[in-house]
């Protein structure tokens, strides 16, 4: 083997070392900030006084640190906090009905905790009735353009609810699809895990919410 050849084994090694160190990073700042996987990586980078252009970990690895993170300082607190922004989602998964809406996200994964938000995904016939729904009940809402799973922009519209079971407001944030778009949204992901799930499926997490 050549020196180039034995080299990389260990220049992978420290990259991956160092991936797994800005999930730990960002994993904190997921849980104790309420920050996107996205927004916390780079913010981790920057902490750790790393460069820009520093290789990031996937999502798959930030969300393994933020359940190792949970585990080890939310134990006490993140099932009640879960359990407590799963019933709020539920609770608006009614509401919206007949939006077709899908829980995704921490809620929907069981790594939330208060500071987390809600990501509710709505298919519609028409990509404008959501808003439209949203006027005539009355709700405020924020409108706003945001990175959709399929890696396109998407329209979401942001609210701000009352939790009563957190005694605080959530963040709950409307995206809205096409009803064709459903047709690959159920596929299982990186971990093999259904991505999102419908009302039905939520309630049975809240009945049963082991994995």
């Amino acid at each position: 083997m050549n020196m180039h050849g034995a080299i990389l084994p260990v220049q992978n090694a420290a990259m991956d070392a160092l991936k797994a160190e800005i999930a730990a990073v960002a994993a904190r700042m997921v849980v104790e900030e309420g920050l996107e996987y996205g927004a916390s990586k780079r913010r981790a980078v920057k902490q750790m006084g790393l460069s820009p252009r520093t290789a990031l970990p996937d999502n798959t690895l930030v969300e393994t640190a933020v359940e190792e993170y949970i585990a080890v300082f939310c134990a006490d607190t993140q099932p009640a906090e879960l359990l407590a922004l799963r019933a709020l989602a539920l609770e608006w998964m009614d509401r919206l009905a007949r939006f077709r809406p899908y829980l995704a996200g921490a809620v929907w994964h069981g790594t939330a905790t208060r500071r987390s938000d809600v990501y509710l995904q709505l298919f519609c016939d028409d990509p404008k009735s959501a808003e439209i729904g949203l006027i005539d009940m009355g709700i405020r809402f924020e409108p706003r353009t945001v990175t959709g799973f399929l890696g396109e922009p998407v329209d979401a519209l942001s609210v701000h609810v009352m939790c009563a079971d957190l005694g605080e407001y959530v963040g709950l944030h409307l995206l809205v699809y096409d009803l064709d778009d459903l047709r690959g949204a159920l596929k299982p992901d990186a971990r093999g895990r259904r991505p999102r799930g419908n009302a039905a499926g939520l309630r049975s997490l809240l009945h049963d919410p082991a994995p």
